[in-house]
């Protein structure tokens, strides 16, 4: 296989820290779980971010550089944080559609560590498990202060990096959606996309399509100056939509079928949109992004409702 492996935040943009840096000990990691891929035969890639100065930039120069190779996997190595404590914590490993293969890594790596297996978990609010277009994990090795869990990592380093590269193999799992099946978002909204949207980094790119080829109707003919994500090449008159989909109930493969659209509606208005990206995030307390023409043509601003229905009846 080819594995992209990298690791969390970057030099400029520090994570957490508490009896061992999770900057610092991901960048220890990752060199040697790389390692031990290549001596089972696997090519890898490894990545450390050395130039953001902001979370978002290092979010998208990590997760551009994932994207810019072809791979089979990649793998994001992170530590937690929570309280301080004397008491063991242990290690988790994230996903958005690798179930089986996080769940495997994590009892591997508690076995091979003495740690305890907190298990596989699903997060769908994460850039990195969202917006990197291969199989993807994100670790979280064990927790930066636990005194338990930094002694067992301490301890079992070796063995603990090798035990992540003796299982780092994605899972084939099912495609979960059913014809005929609709999912719904309803609440506030607002808007995202083109050269005009500077909520978005010039760089930034999207959840399911990665190059112009995948979805020219969506796009400006031109990429805008001083830009190279497809975030700001988006056609702002184009109807399209972003909301926080379920990769199980609506896998990306959908979601990018142009033939597939959403029924937006507000105000006794509706029109059908492409789907376009994953968003906005929760904190927002929004549960959709619209393009500008299509605020326009229902005839509402920022934070005003709407009902989204995907796939359209």
């Amino acid at each position: 296989m080819k594995i992209v492996i990298s690791s969390g935040h970057g030099k400029y943009v520090r994570g957490a820290s508490g009896l061992i840096d999770e900057v610092d000990e991901a960048r220890h990691v990752v060199p040697h779980v790389a390692e031990y891929l290549r001596e089972l035969g696997h090519e890898v890639d490894e990545f450390h971010d050395d130039t953001s100065t902001t979370q978002d930039q290092n979010l998208t120069t990590i997760i551009n550089h994932h994207n810019a190779q072809q791979r089979d996997l990649d793998v994001s190595i992170h530590f937690n944080a929570y309280i301080p404590t004397q008491g063991p914590r242990g290690t988790e490993v994230l996903y958005v559609t690798q179930g089986e293969l996080a769940a495997r890594i994590s009892a591997a790596i508690a076995k091979a560590g003495g740690l305890i297996d907190r298990g596989a978990h699903k997060r769908t609010d994460l850039a990195f498990l969202n917006r990197t277009n291969a199989p993807a994990v994100l670790v979280e090795l064990a927790f930066c202060d636990s005194s338990v869990d930094c002694a067992c990592y301490r301890q079992h380093f070796a063995a603990i990096c090798e035990a992540i590269a003796n299982v780092a193999k994605p899972a084939s799992e099912p495609v979960t959606w059913q014809p005929g099946a609709t999912v719904r978002f309803a609440g506030r909204c607002s808007w995202f996309g083109g050269p005009m949207d500077k909520g978005v980094t010039s760089d930034e790119g999207l959840a399911f399509f990665y190059e112009y080829s995948d979805a020219p109707h969506l796009f400006l003919p031109e990429q805008p100056k001083n830009t190279t994500g497809l975030a700001r090449r988006l056609n702002p008159e184009v109807y399209y939509v972003a909301c926080r989909w379920d990769y199980d109930v609506t896998p990306k493969a959908i979601l990018a079928d142009e033939t597939k659209l959403a029924l937006v509606m507000a105000g006794g208005l509706e029109f059908l949109a492409h789907p376009a990206d994953w968003g906005p995030h929760e904190s927002t307390g929004r549960v959709a992004d619209l393009s500008p023409g299509l605020m326009q043509a229902l005839e509402i601003e920022t934070d005003d409702e709407i009902e989204v229905i995907y796939p359209a009846p």
